[in-house]
């Protein structure tokens, strides 16, 4: 099957904004890991632990992943073909960056992807309302990743690959939900303590959100950046273990505030987006209706024309085979997950982005990607029947 041409991918992608796109598009989410953690790409045997350290390992990791989606991932997926003009560096913390910031100790364990354990029990939570998070620059933790940074603009003054120098990213975050973050901080006795103290709860996740929002207008300032910007973001993958009650009484008051305070978008105007991985979709309309989110970033399991219907069509989902068929399954099995996806009515309102479900792991199979593009492009018409 012809793969589309850059100029053909492009125009699909601004067909897409524009909401006339003529076929699903394919994306995949993925991020430096691929190239970690895979032998055949990372032959100098470099770990995360070298990653987040050396600004040598941090500049060669991210032009060599740039290249890989350029060159060879653009052949099954939506991806521009060429190469950048320059290439774009940061300070990569992958999903420890909140827990870092609060004290989490950064782990690094050979062929993994950098981690926490809870640093606190349930006896600190009252310890833990008391502190003052007031001077986020301050912070030991974001002191390290500035200086990081700055490591990294001096090494590229003598950095070239592919005949390409670049240019460093601001440190600025995002925030990975305050339920999330309240786990990865105390542990999973932490939802004893929702149903036990849930005032306190509630406190305690409205500090974590207050926190974490001083701490992105610390650095957006710090950087020149928007302190809030027109559209917002949010995850909260933790969501998937409590119920909808408890997520509207305890939780969704709080994605309320950051919605609010992060940006300028409204219930009214659904400038607003979510990463939810998990078996979380129960709580999707909620999260629809009250927090005026148009856009869910899925995971796995996720029953997509199920939840087509719940949304409707003026919403956006993404989502697609989970990573375990695109892992070990064969390109047939990889087909034909792609295909029952497609035919599940997902389609309906052209506000469908075909993905893994959720964050492509390192060694998949090429020709599993390449089977879900070439479903894709088969069965992704929005004119056909399918």
């Amino acid at each position: 099957m012809k793969i589309p041409t850059a100029v053909e991918k492009k125009q699909l992608w601004e067909d897409y904004a524009a909401g006339r796109p003529a076929r699903v598009p394919l994306r995949w989410n993925l991020n430096p890991r691929i190239i970690l953690l895979d032998p055949a790409l990372n032959p100098e045997g470099w770990g995360f632990a070298e990653y987040y350290r050396d600004p040598f390992v941090t500049l060669r990791v991210q032009a060599r992943f740039q290249e890989y989606l350029a060159t060879t991932l653009s052949r099954t997926c939506d991806f521009q073909s060429q190469l950048p003009a320059e290439w774009s560096f940061r300070v990569d913390c992958q999903n420890i960056y909140d827990a870092a910031y609060f004290g989490a100790t950064p782990q690094f364990e050979p062929g993994q992807v950098p981690a926490t354990t809870p640093p606190y029990t349930l006896e600190q939570v009252d310890d833990f309302l008391a502190r003052d998070f007031s001077q986020p620059l301050e912070n030991p933790w974001i002191k390290e990743r500035l200086q990081f940074h700055a490591a990294l603009v001096r090494e590229l003054k003598t950095f070239v690959y592919q005949g390409r120098s670049g240019q460093v990213a601001p440190l600025l975050f995002g925030f990975d939900g305050p339920l999330t973050v309240a786990t990865d901080l105390f542990g999973t006795d932490l939802f004893l303590f929702l149903a036990m103290e849930p005032e306190k709860s509630q406190r305690l996740l409205q500090t974590i959100a207050q926190a974490c929002l001083t701490r992105n207008q610390a650095l957006a300032r710090l950087f020149n950046h928007p302190v809030r910007t027109e559209s917002a973001y949010l995850a909260d993958d933790s969501i998937q273990l409590i119920s909808p009650a408890m997520y509207e009484e305890l939780v969704m008051p709080v994605h309320a505030f950051w919605y609010d305070q992060s940006s300028t978008s409204t219930v009214a105007n659904r400038r607003r987006s979510i990463h939810l991985c998990g078996d979380a979709t129960r709580h999707f309309p909620l999260i629809a209706k009250h927090l005026g989110v148009s856009a869910f970033d899925t995971g796995f399991p996720v029953d997509h024309g199920a939840l087509r219907r719940a949304l409707g069509p003026a919403v956006e989902i993404s989502g697609g085979p989970r990573v375990a068929i695109l892992e070990r399954g064969t390109p047939v099995a990889c087909a034909a997950a792609t295909r029952d996806i497609l035919g599940s009515g997902i389609k309906t309102g052209r506000r469908f982005i075909l993905q893994e479900a959720n964050n492509l792991p390192p060694c998949v199979p090429l020709v599993n990607l390449a089977a879900v593009y070439e479903t894709c492009l088969e069965y992704g018409s929005h004119s056909s029947g399918f």
